[in-house]
């Protein structure tokens, strides 16, 4: 293999909505290292920083219908039987949420948990509260996506935290999604929560580290039950 190749295999692509804030951590650190050299330098390291906050690597993702992939890279914080947000018009009865929090280190970039049609994206306004908190899923800003499925409709909610203060979101309604695919990004740290129907049984528990695009989230049809974990 090449050097180029290697380089190559060893870079990780930005996405295109972040090379704007490289751009300007970059020229920053440039006019803070005519003031005093060392600024310079720990502002070189805060662009590769950014750099790194923004990237947005391949994934290989599982493609059958009765799985339910995570769109975020993150800590699985909650999985709980609640009433969706009103906004998704899902119905008053608990679904199965499972939520993936997502700190300044984690990859930004959310997927498609399921391959279907977006009936719905509602954006709300809202407070930017940690967001693993409880309540951040109904006080804090958030977008909503409602999917049509093979098993009917899931909600997947971007949700803002105390550092985010933008939700990005490119998919369209009446629009298709494969699962895996990107359809938004939150800038800054904050949380996914994926509302499920009847029939959805956990395959993580919380705690355990997820990948966006590739970890099982939960399965549809099994009779193994929800899965059992320990700390080993």
């Amino acid at each position: 293999m090449s050097l180029i190749d290697s380089v190559r295999n060893t870079m990780v692509p930005v996405h295109r909505d972040g090379w704007k804030f490289v751009a300007i951590f970059f020229v920053v650190s440039l006019i803070l290292g005519l003031l005093w050299k060392p600024l310079m330098w720990i502002g070189f390291i805060l662009t590769a920083w950014c750099a790194y906050f923004f990237r947005d690597p391949e994934r290989v993702t599982p493609q059958d219908d009765d799985l339910v992939i995570s769109p975020a890279d993150g800590r699985v914080s909650a999985i709980a039987m609640v009433t969706p947000p009103f906004e998704l018009e899902l119905g008053s009865e608990p679904m199965l949420r499972i939520s993936v929090f997502m700190n300044v280190f984690n990859c930004h970039v959310n997927r498609a948990p399921m391959r279907g049609r977006i009936a719905r994206v509602v954006y709300r306004a809202g407070k930017f509260l940690n967001a693993e908190l409880d309540k951040a899923s109904h006080e804090n800003e958030r977008n909503g996506l409602v999917i049509e499925t093979a098993h009917g409709p899931i909600g997947v909610v971007q949700i803002a935290g105390l550092v985010a203060r933008r939700i990005l979101c490119w998919s369209q309604p009446n629009t298709g999604l494969e699962v895996g695919e990107r359809f938004g990004l939150i800038r800054f740290g904050s949380r996914l929560d994926v509302f499920l129907p009847a029939g959805a049984a956990p395959r993580v528990s919380v705690g355990q580290t997820a990948i966006a695009g590739e970890t099982v989230l939960a399965e549809f049809g099994s009779t193994k039950g929800p899965t059992i974990s320990r700390r080993g």
